[in-house]
């Protein structure tokens, strides 16, 4: 399946399951925003959560072309939603890094398995904002002897994080950016012209911060 193909499924599964939402939402960071994405959604339409987990598994499998991955790992609580059935789809071991370690029965951050000294690990979520939870997930896998070889995203938000992993040394993938989910809902009409250039200005500005 091409890029452009695999963007065109990622922007109508969003609208389709209602996993896009238009308004003014606060972010994590405190950034409003004139969209939300919440792939949980998904889980109330199977066929979109199917389609999604298909295509990101293709992009996983284009990576794994050029890059040695032993494990795929994600952070509670969307991304974790998704990855055990990508991880399925390519017969790959998953693991889930939890936000805060666990303090009683199987102590610890990493739930699922176990992060073995020199395991090649590809690092998944949802979307990217700023990064900050992904290289503040990153850390328990890599103070366990891992390895992680690339960080995925479904979505791209395009506010900084490919830049700020990069400079933490990590490659970031995406199946497909913010923009590029915009301009092919505005050219299937399935969003006004308006709103598609409204959050296209908004996506512009966030980068110049």
């Amino acid at each position: 399946m091409s890029a452009s193909k695999k963007v065109s499924e990622v922007a109508q599964v969003l609208v389709r399951s209602g996993a896009l939402k238009f308004g003014s939402f606060k972010l994590k960071s405190g950034i409003m925003s004139p969209y939300y994405i919440d792939l949980s959604w998904l889980l109330s339409s199977p066929t979109n959560f199917k389609q999604v987990v298909e295509v990101t598994a293709e992009k996983v499998r284009d990576i794994m072309s050029s890059v040695k991955v032993d494990k795929l790992a994600s952070i509670e609580l969307k991304g974790a939603l998704l990855l055990p059935s990508i991880a399925c789809e390519l017969d790959v071991p998953c693991l889930v890094v939890r936000k805060e370690t666990k303090r009683y029965g199987l102590t610890g951050r990493i739930a699922g398995g176990e992060v073995k000294h020199g395991d090649h690990v590809l690092f998944f979520d949802d979307v990217v904002t700023d990064a900050s939870s992904k290289i503040e997930s990153i850390k328990p896998i890599e103070r366990l002897g891992g390895k992680v070889c690339a960080v995925l995203v479904v979505v791209d938000r395009e506010q900084g994080g490919k830049e700020n992993l990069e400079r933490m040394g990590y490659k970031l993938c995406s199946v497909a950016t913010i923009s590029e989910i915009i301009k092919n809902l505005s050219g299937s009409r399935a969003i006004p012209e308006e709103q598609a250039e409204s959050i296209l200005s908004y996506v512009k500005g966030c980068s110049k911060l």
